[in-house]
């Protein structure tokens, strides 16, 4: 193996940065040639591929976002797409793939592997909801920057003995809601892996609101519910004045906590290792506090289910 690439695609999120800064680095010290693919899969079909050094890198380790760029390709979707990438990789001598990104992407370095392409997977989704990781990069510092938009929040509401309903990002995965909930002290988390009772969670704000709680925060994964739906069912029910803040995609950005630096330069390194070892088809995962690697058909067909002790411990906490 002399020459691979490596690309970001699907949602952002921050320590995609780290992760490349990683991977070109590594590669460099191994006396490999490292390419960066610009906009994802498009870049692999379009041939959007130029070569990088270590200065391509320099100063990118606290930044947000990814300077590969990412996009979504709807092409690559389909057999046509996929080889086309396949012959890109060829055109270009590549030997091996660094993928970052979530479910989407690992589901696209699935399909290359599939076809003989050498890739190795980095796990990159604020909404941690890849299987067989503990955490994926970008997570973390999601979780800081919502949390600390929710304690802001939370002063207002308190000033004006408010509550208020602040929806999250997370279409498929809860996790995001519902570790803020219980990290700003929330006093309900609406997720789309657990059915949820309107009126028990009115009667439960109610029933706060009479014993003398002031202000109350719900917060609602966007792929369970709406804030806006969400707060017209409960509005003159709980005893509070209602309002509604939609964070949006100011969790995707941020300076990437030291966690997320730490995991995406490990999983740079390890995802580096792992083509030069033969360990293809896998992706780079956490468990534990180890590091390991996971086969991605693993990681593409199977589910990751939300923590039923952190859920637990919402609910006691909460009461």
């Amino acid at each position: 193996m002399k020459k691979i690439g490596v690309l970001t695609s699907g949602g952002d999120c921050s320590g995609m940065n780290a992760a490349i800064r990683s991977v070109v680095r590594t590669a460099l010290s191994k006396g490999l040639e490292v390419y960066g693919i610009r906009q994802g899969f498009i870049g692999l079909l379009d041939g959007l591929i130029k070569p990088m050094d270590s200065r391509s890198v320099s100063g990118i380790v606290q930044r947000a976002g990814t300077i590969l760029h990412t996009a979504r390709c709807e092409e690559f979707k389909f057999d046509r797409g996929q080889e086309q990438a396949v012959k890109t990789i060829q055109d270009f001598g590549l030997d091996g793939l660094v993928v970052i990104g979530g479910n989407g992407t690992m589901a696209g370095a699935l399909a290359l592997h599939n076809k003989g392409v050498p890739v190795v997977g980095i796990p990159g989704s604020i909404d941690n909801d890849l299987y067989g990781t503990d955490m994926s990069v970008g997570a973390d510092t999601a979780l800081n920057t919502t949390v600390s938009m929710i304690d802001i929040i939370r002063d207002t509401a308190s000033s004006h003995d408010r509550a208020f309903i602040i929806e999250v990002m997370g279409r498929d995965s809860g996790y995001l809601a519902l570790v803020s909930a219980v990290a700003s002290g929330a006093e309900a988390a609406i997720i789309p892996e657990v059915p949820f009772d309107l009126d028990a969670i009115a009667t439960h704000l109610f029933e706060r609101y009479k014993a003398g709680k002031t202000n109350s925060i719900v917060i609602v994964a966007e792929g369970a519910s709406s804030a806006y739906t969400i707060e017209r069912k409960l509005k003159n029910k709980i005893g509070y004045e209602t309002r509604i803040s939609v964070l949006g995609h100011i969790q995707r950005g941020g300076a990437t906590t030291v966690f997320d630096r730490l995991m995406a330069s490990k999983f740079g390194h390890n995802a580096v290792e792992g083509l030069l070892h033969g360990k293809f088809g896998v992706m780079t995962a956490l468990h534990n506090s180890q590091y390991m690697y996971v086969a991605l058909e693993d990681t593409v067909l199977k589910k990751k289910k939300i923590n039923s002790k952190l859920l637990d411990l919402a609910v006691d906490l909460s009461s």
